[in-house]
């Protein structure tokens, strides 16, 4: 027994082909005419018939029957077939063409439209995923803008911390043929993508800005904008294969999880607090320097090294401290 790997060839995918189908106006004035006349062969054999005392069969009365039957058999099947084939699209709408699993093309056309009455009405079936069962792939896409809001995951990012995020993304099918042919079920496809990307798009970035970090680092709170580019760039890589382009991608919800939220919270605190510090300290030296330079250059006062130090503490102790200085006047001397 010889086993064969098959693969598919690359480059592949399915070709999306426009049609244009026949307007609907005119074949539904042919079914009008289609169904008006067997009706009327049914009425011309009903004449032919001959009354229940007359039993002789002529051969008006054998075209009574042949028009009977053949009336009853055409009302029956010629109009159905032709009411088949009716279909309408709406702005922004296409119907795709399949006949005996063959696909014909893509109608893009809006209104109202007749083609092969044999062709298809599904694509094939998918399992739902809330019920469980089988059901169509309507041949009708849509191709309008669609959002789907993700729930939250719960992903580790670069740092491996534990964070809890979410994204909404705005897609729409552009391709009907790889979005029915090429996939099983594109709407379930791109939900599943989506998850993946973004919990990718997690793992690439750190949360915020660690100590000893580039200052020019990405992270997902402070740098949206490059997050959101990266996720929706993700996603058109993804999402190709299904005919499928994004319009936009933005996450909706960011925070670390549960367990290790009050430990950041803290870290970020003694963040806020140490720079605060540098930055009153950094005001305070400016402060006591501009001090120092004023009493110089104007002769106020002519200090010592060991008084400027003295000086220097003060005011250091003054601009720094978190409470209000309390003064205390010297009576004596500079140096009681």
């Amino acid at each position: 027994m010889s086993v064969r790997e098959v693969s598919r060839p690359e480059g592949s995918a399915s070709v999306e082909r426009t049609v244009h189908a026949r307007s609907g106006w005119p074949m539904l004035l042919l079914t009008a005419v289609a169904t008006a006349v067997p009706v009327t062969a049914i009425v011309a054999g009903a004449m032919m018939m001959p009354p229940d005392e007359m039993p002789v069969t002529t051969a008006a009365q054998t075209l009574g029957v042949v028009l009977l039957v053949v009336g009853i058999v055409g009302v029956c099947v010629v109009p159905l077939l032709l009411l088949m084939g009716f279909f309408t699209i709406q702005p922004n709408q296409a119907r795709v063409l399949i006949l005996f699993g063959d696909y014909k093309g893509t109608v893009r056309d809006e209104g109202f439209h007749w083609a092969n009455p044999f062709l298809s009405r599904s694509a094939g079936t998918t399992v739902d995923a809330e019920s469980g069962k089988n059901v169509p792939i309507s041949t009708k896409v849509s191709l309008r803008a669609r959002t789907y809001n993700g729930e939250h995951l719960k992903v580790n990012d670069k740092c491996g911390n534990p964070i809890e995020i979410a994204d909404v993304i705005v897609w729409r099918v552009e391709n009907t043929a790889k979005a029915l042919f090429d996939v099983d079920d594109y709407n379930t496809y791109v939900h599943t993508q989506s998850e993946t990307a973004l919990r990718h798009v997690a793992t690439t970035y750190a949360y915020d800005q660690m100590p000893g970090a580039e200052d020019d680092e990405i992270t997902l709170r402070s740098n949206i904008e490059e997050v959101s580019a990266a996720l929706k760039e993700e996603l058109a890589v993804r999402l190709e294969k299904a005919g499928v382009v994004i319009d936009d991608a933005r996450l909706t919800h960011l925070a670390y999880a549960p367990e290790i939220a009050q430990a950041m919270l803290r870290r970020q605190q003694a963040d806020a607090v140490i720079a605060a510090r540098e930055k009153i300290v950094q005001g305070a030296v400016g402060m006591v320097e501009m001090a120092l330079s004023e009493l110089s250059a104007k002769n106020v006062v002519d200090l010592d090294d060991e008084r400027k130090a003295a000086m220097v503490s003060n005011l250091m102790v003054v601009l720094c401290g978190e409470s209000d200085a309390q003064p205390v006047l010297n009576t004596g001397t500079l140096y009681q």
